[in-house]
């Protein structure tokens, strides 16, 4: 095995161009997007528009809406596994561009499919290798990114255009005391784009903690009082509002891009400080230790603090730990932060290490042991070196840690809903298992998975939390409630990475979910997988057609009522796009 100070040599342009996917190229508007964007009208080829070399233009699209720009692009999905030579992007200003797309689209055969920063695992924009001649992304984040602020309603409000991203609607909220306390890490999420997936951040209730009004533990999902979508109505496409306690409206809360926002209205509650202290002495036996165990346990660091997140470097001893609390005055050591992304060495890999990621996607996975000691070493040393182990400051600052520039991987698993007292059960289990197949598979000298294990946990999307009158929960969000367990009140995210394209990952994955599946699914648990990973494993992600088919809709139908469960959120889908201008080729296999 090679040494951590013998690294074969490899440049850091020469380990982007191969693809290993560890750092961003380019941006626009505040989102990573590739570069190289080619006016309609402009002849010949597109040159170094795709990842190949040249490619020959889309046919032009006839008659596009005057005043909206029209453009040639390559798309790239988070971990590069999705990615088009050359697609049309186009970038409405209004609202009403966006009605004038959707109905050209209509009357010309295309489809439209809402782009934001393209932070994402599943094919719910664009298929891989699909035809794209005919399909118009509509980008969200160069025009339709208002962001205005009602701080004087009840509940406080922030009225968001589709493409504004987390951060600056944290940001604005934030100069009028204003907040949300649980929050995904990466802040450059269009908020159309969060809200599709329901995404989600890492936080429950201390033990004997008292809600906060305004805030929700569940999904962002959860905090929609009111939105503006495109929708059909009966002639044409055309723009519609509805209210939170309109019944049509909650397929839409939660809507994997079936449907094209333009605009919402979430509830905000007041502004937290948080702190942030990182461990990475804890071995992994104590911190995922059984219900009731001795020691630092995940379990009893939630009932401490509520908030916490446990990212486990694969074949290393000591998972990197990380624990938010409220703290209103700033504790005497913590280190006060007044923006957001601090962890700047998990962001600036050292370019040995970037090294090992170009080894271990040229055919040398077997450097997934030195690999994990070197991403934990990384880290360990980045917290001392950078004074962050202990950091203090707004919600956001110290929430939001994923930017364009952290290294990108490929991420399969889901949710286990469940009670807050099986916790420590359920994460025992699942590391326990991970364990012995990785220690399985090394004995063979294979290695399949070389990224760390997250665990996190969060609330439900429970209607305490909304403060207007709610016609329910989002209807197809992974954590909304079943009222036939109503002890259930947890979300526990499961999730391994992997560097893409290693040997031997889509197997390990595909066992991972049957596993899952088939082991959190009694009276004291159900899996749900993550809308915006990797799921329905094949050969490929997103290829059983039993789980698309048949498991996928029956998640959503177990539990819950008739009258609001998958099939009603299809129907709805398909009444307000009857002509499905917001599909592609996988879409129509899991909302046909």
């Amino acid at each position: 095995m090679t040494s951590f100070d013998e690294q074969p040599r490899m440049s850091r342009r020469g380990f982007l161009t191969a693809g290993a996917g560890a750092v961003a190229a380019g941006a626009f508007a505040g989102a990573w997007t590739p570069a190289f964007a080619v006016p309609a009208g402009s002849l010949g080829s597109l040159g170094s528009l795709g990842s190949s070399g040249p490619v020959e233009p889309l046919p032009t699209p006839p008659d596009f809406p005057e005043g909206i720009n029209l453009f040639q692009q390559a798309y790239q999905n988070w971990s590069k596994e999705i990615m088009l030579d050359a697609t049309w992007v186009c970038s409405p200003k209004t609202p009403d561009d966006v009605v004038r797309l959707v109905n050209w689209a209509h009357e010309n055969g295309y489809k439209v499919r809402p782009r934001g920063a393209m932070h994402g695992w599943t094919p719910l924009t664009v298929v891989h290798d699909s035809n794209v001649e005919k399909v118009i992304l509509a980008d969200t984040m160069a025009h339709l990114d208002s962001v205005e602020v009602n701080p004087s309603g009840s509940p406080a409000t922030v009225t968001a255009g589709a493409g504004a991203s987390i951060e600056s609607i944290c940001a604005e909220l934030e100069k009028h005391n204003l907040g949300w306390a649980n929050l995904p890490a990466p802040g450059v999420l269009s908020v159309a784009g969060a809200l599709a997936v329901d995404a989600h951040g890492a936080a429950l209730p201390a033990d004997g903690e008292a809600p906060v009004p305004g805030n929700t533990f569940g999904s962002l999902s959860n905090l929609i009082t009111e939105l503006t979508a495109v929708v059909w109505d009966g002639e044409k496409y055309a723009l519609r509002t509805y209210q939170r306690n309109d019944p049509a409206i909650t397929p839409m809360l939660t809507n994997l891009g079936r449907c094209f926002l333009t605009s919402v209205t979430m509830q905000a509650g007041p502004n937290v400080r948080q702190r942030c202290q990182s461990y990475t002495n804890i071995p992994w036996e104590e911190l995922f230790a059984p219900k009731g165990a001795e020691g630092r346990t995940f379990e009893k660091f939630i009932a401490e603090s509520g908030r916490a997140e446990a990212i486990w470097y694969p074949f290393t001893e000591k998972p990197w730990m990380k624990v938010w609390s409220v703290a209103p005055t700033k504790p005497p050591q913590s280190k006060e932060v007044t923006k957001p992304y601090n962890y700047t060495f998990s962001d600036n890999l050292p370019e040995w290490v970037t090294d090992m990621l170009g080894e271990i996607t040229s055919g040398s996975p077997s450097i997934a042991p030195a690999f994990g000691r070197a991403m934990y070493a990384v880290t360990s040393d980045g917290l001392t070196f950078t004074n962050t182990r202990d950091i203090w400051g707004w919600s956001k600052d110290v929430q939001f840690y994923i930017k364009a520039t952290t290294m990108r991987l490929t991420e399969g698993g889901g949710a286990v809903i469940t009670s807050r007292a099986n916790i420590a059960t359920v994460i025992y289990d699942f590391t326990q298992w991970f364990n012995e197949r990785m220690e399985f598979y090394r004995s063979q000298g294979k290695y399949p998975l070389n990224g760390p294990v997250e665990i996190r946990c969060c609330g439900l999307d429970q209607a305490a939390d909304v403060l207007v009158p709610s016609a329910g929960p989002p209807t197809i969000s992974a954590v909304r409630p079943r009222p036939d367990q109503p002890d259930w009140d947890v979300a526990i995210w499961l999730n391994v990475l992997g560097v893409p394209g290693t040997p031997g990952m889509f197997e390990f994955y595909q066992e991972m979910e049957q596993w899952m599946r088939s082991h959190y699914n009694d009276g004291n648990a159900t899996f749900r997988p993550e809308w915006s990973k990797g799921w329905a494993f094949g050969p490929d992600p997103y290829t059983d057609p039993d789980i698309i088919a048949n498991k996928m809709p029956a998640t959503y139908r177990e539990g819950v009522p008739a009258s609001e469960n998958w099939d009603t959120a299809l129907a709805r889908f398909n009444e307000i796009d009857p002509h499905r201008i917001f599909t592609n080729d996988f879409m129509d296999q899991l909302l046909p």
